[in-house]
């Protein structure tokens, strides 16, 4: 039992992610498993399967820095009709990470339904743009932060908070606002880098980033444009869930048609423009129309 909490300790003093699993209620009370990522989990819970299972949930909760009971089969069955007439083991997961950060640039019509969907991941979610008049707690009240603010400063400023769990998101069609805010998301360490916008789009966005001198294959790559998986979406609350899905993907490393990757219309088939594309459209034209209040 000495090594776990030798273990937990060090993951501790180093600000690395650890979790701590006990049983509280069942077979084996008091038994501990310590999870932590890409390292091999410490310790036991009685059952070889349980502890795979609970291993990982853990990871998950660990993830979106959580922690809370979790119940199972002695033989961590998690199913109702396998959890059916079977003592249950009740585990309490206790996490030391903080939870992952999403900042989304733009206080556009998608980041209200992007915010929300973060939320639910478990995300602290910060909405940042220069222009007051949009960027109100009133329009954004699940953000945790809603920040008037050009990209730079912010960065500048906390940009050395961001890590492999947190994402980064923009939504502008503002060169003046989007470039600033590629140039600092690519300066952290930020898992996710997302940028919205068509092909068309994204390749004019290539050319003013080559001016300013971002050019190497390495940061390219990083960028995630045109942002989300190819699912289809066309609603903010759909292309909202296509973000998410495709954080996940990258995270988890799992292969997953993104919208990057493909070529032609990121809206196939449709036979009108859509409700997605309206807002884009008027989004734009609303960036366009108040562009001369986001000088610096």
């Amino acid at each position: 039992m000495s090594g776990i909490y030798e273990a937990l300790a060090a993951a501790i003093r180093a600000e690395q992610p650890a979790a701590l699993i006990t049983v509280v209620e069942g077979p084996q009370v008091g038994a501990k498993l310590l999870v932590r990522p890409d390292a091999e989990p410490i310790g036991s819970l009685g059952d070889p399967e349980l502890d795979r299972v609970a291993h990982r949930d853990a990871l998950a909760e660990l993830e979106a820095g959580r922690s809370g009971i979790r119940h199972y089969g002695p033989q961590g069955e998690t199913t109702p009709e396998d959890l059916l007439d079977t003592p249950i083991v009740s585990v309490f997961v206790e996490s030391w990470a903080r939870p992952p950060q999403m900042w989304i640039f733009g206080a556009v019509d998608f980041t209200a339904a992007l915010a929300k969907v973060a939320k639910v991941l478990g995300y602290r979610v910060m909405v940042c743009d220069a222009r007051e008049i949009f960027a109100t707690r009133r329009r954004f009240p699940m953000a945790d932060e809603v920040r008037v603010t050009w990209p730079t400063p912010i960065f500048e400023q906390r940009g050395a908070e961001l890590g492999p769990r947190d994402a980064v998101c923009i939504l502008t069609h503002d060169p003046k606002f989007d470039v600033p805010a590629v140039q600092g998301a690519l300066a952290t360490r930020a898992g996710y880098i997302g940028v919205m916008g068509s092909r068309t789009t994204h390749a004019k966005r290539m050319e003013r980033l080559g001016e300013v001198g971002i050019t190497e294959p390495a940061d390219v790559e990083r960028l995630m444009s045109p942002i989300g998986l190819d699912l289809g979406a066309r609603t903010p609350e759909e292309t909202a869930i296509s973000i998410c899905a495709e954080i996940i993907a990258r995270r988890t490393g799992r292969i997953a048609p993104s919208l990057r990757d493909g070529s032609g219309p990121i809206h196939q088939g449709a036979t009108r423009r859509s409700s997605a594309d309206a807002v884009t459209a008027a989004s734009a034209a609303s960036d366009s129309a108040t562009a001369p209040t986001m000088s610096p």
